[in-house]
């Protein structure tokens, strides 16, 4: 079996992680159909290689995408999509995510001498002002509640 190639828009600019965005696209596409249990994915090399990443940035991704079932490595067989993905994965790779980037940004504003009260005030300040990513936020909340 021939791995899918796959064409995948990074935006290296967005301030979400290389490998999120790997992930969130890996899930989109078995959400859709697009990719099915038993299809082969580039190895973390190939994929590395086609989005002109570091080879850690794809094999984070992988290692987490493995680790909420979505995907199975085999060692000298290679990656496959596992199965589709249930609505508990789906939430557990969406929770793991939000982690992730909330860890990024308070490293990062720790980094930049910001007390966590002050990362946590400008987060509720965007949100507030009704910006743009504050109503994707709250989007995204009211499609998890339903």
């Amino acid at each position: 079996m021939k791995a899918q190639i796959l064409q995948m828009s990074l935006d290296h600019r967005s301030g979400i992680p290389i490998y999120l965005q790997i992930i969130e696209q890996v899930r989109r596409r078995v959400s859709s159909g697009e990719l099915h249990p038993g299809d082969q994915l580039p190895t973390v090399r190939q994929l590395a290689t086609e989005l002109r990443v570091n080879f850690n940035t794809v094999a984070r991704a992988y290692r987490m995408l493995d680790e909420a079932g979505l995907i199975s490595t085999q060692q000298g067989r290679g990656t496959y999509i596992w199965e589709r993905p249930t609505e508990e994965t789906i939430k557990q790779l969406k929770k793991k995510n939000l982690e992730e980037l909330a860890r990024n940004y308070l490293d990062e504003t720790s980094r930049l001498g910001y007390s966590l009260e002050d990362a946590i005030a400008e987060v509720k300040r965007i949100h507030l002002d009704g910006s743009h990513t504050g109503r994707e936020i709250q989007q995204g909340r009211q499609e998890d509640e339903k």
